[in-house]
């Protein structure tokens, strides 16, 4: 897309602060992090979410996830990392290119990605299986 700010970061048209990149996929640090480290892995073409892309790609995306979570969490002495992708606006998506958030976390750094766990009642468990599982 040649209006969208991540695959001109992505493809080399905007500087960014680079940590890895290959042929598909560009990692850079966050320009508003949560944490000390947070990156984020942009792939080169265009997909929306993670419902545009490839099956292939999906998986790429994947494997340097955990590649750079291990090395960041090795040399960023960080306590834990978050590995986050969202997938529409109500999922907090804002930029509408897919990317992973890549977040080191240290202890009592107040970052918060949490949820209060709600109750999963037989009706919604039998709902749910009857739709989706395969």
């Amino acid at each position: 897309m040649e209006n969208c700010i991540f695959c001109k970061i992505a493809n080399g048209e905007i500087p960014a602060a680079t940590l890895y990149e290959d042929e598909d996929f560009r990692v850079i640090l966050d320009l508003g992090p949560a944490s000390k480290g947070h990156a984020l892995i942009l792939p080169k073409t265009h997909a929306a979410n993670i419902y545009e892309m490839s099956d292939e790609l999906a998986a790429k995306a994947m494997v340097l996830a955990k590649k750079m979570a291990t090395v960041m969490t090795e040399t960023l002495k960080c306590d834990g990392l978050n590995i986050v992708q969202n997938n529409g606006e109500p999922a907090g998506q804002t930029v509408f290119h897919f990317h992973m958030h890549l977040i080191p976390r240290y202890k009592n750094d107040g970052v918060g990605i949490t949820w209060t766990p709600g109750k999963l009642t037989e009706e919604e468990k039998e709902e749910i299986l009857a739709k989706v599982k395969a």
